[in-house]
């Protein structure tokens, strides 16, 4: 029984080494080399290098001069990147409704004059509660509101959301969509 420790200890040390230090490191060094923007978390900084939030998360915009992203699902507080998850509620749950109505309600009472369809991504969490992009058809349907709140004329709004829109990756994978930080960002560089 003696006979089968060593190679049982030996292989343990080999394969610690290997996937717990060995692979990670190197990893770590191909994201830093390759993917240093994304490897560190796609930091947005303001003008004094002070990050500001990622790219990759969304934040909660309430004030009507920003553009509004989608719902976070995530507890105990909004976009909480540490508890990402969706809110496993389906679409005919009561919970869910009432939410949706809420947010719908909340989107007509901060322009009233917008009588458009209200897009579903302004009022439904994504899968992981913390998505950083809407539709270009949920930015259209705020630029309103924008351009009121900030006093700007609603074409340099329109044209804003245009310049700022993604194409999907390498043209074939996912949809259009606008990362409502970088949105609103370039938004206060305007005014």
């Amino acid at each position: 029984m003696f006979s089968y420790l060593k190679p049982a200890a030996i292989m343990l040390l080999l394969l610690t080494l290997l996937t717990g230090v060995i692979y990670p490191a190197l990893v770590t060094v191909f994201a830093q080399v390759f993917f240093a923007d994304q490897a560190n978390g796609s930091l947005i900084t303001n003008q004094q290098g002070q990050p500001v939030g990622s790219a990759l998360i969304g934040q909660s915009f309430s004030d009507p001069k920003y553009f509004w992203g989608r719902p976070s699902a995530t507890a105990p507080y909004a976009y909480n990147a540490a508890a990402s998850s969706g809110s496993n509620l389906g679409p005919t749950n009561p919970a869910q409704v009432e939410a949706v109505a809420a947010r719908v309600q909340a989107l007509k009472m901060a322009d009233s004059a917008n009588k458009a369809a209200v897009p579903v991504d302004l009022v439904t969490a994504s899968g992981s509660g913390l998505d950083p992009h809407i539709s270009p058809a949920a930015a259209e349907y705020q630029i309103n509101r924008v351009a009121k709140a900030r006093h700007l004329n609603s074409k340099q709004v329109e044209d804003l959301v245009a310049q700022m829109t993604e194409a999907r990756q390498w043209q074939l994978f996912g949809e259009p969509r606008v990362n409502v930080l970088l949105l609103n960002r370039a938004l206060d560089r305007i005014r």
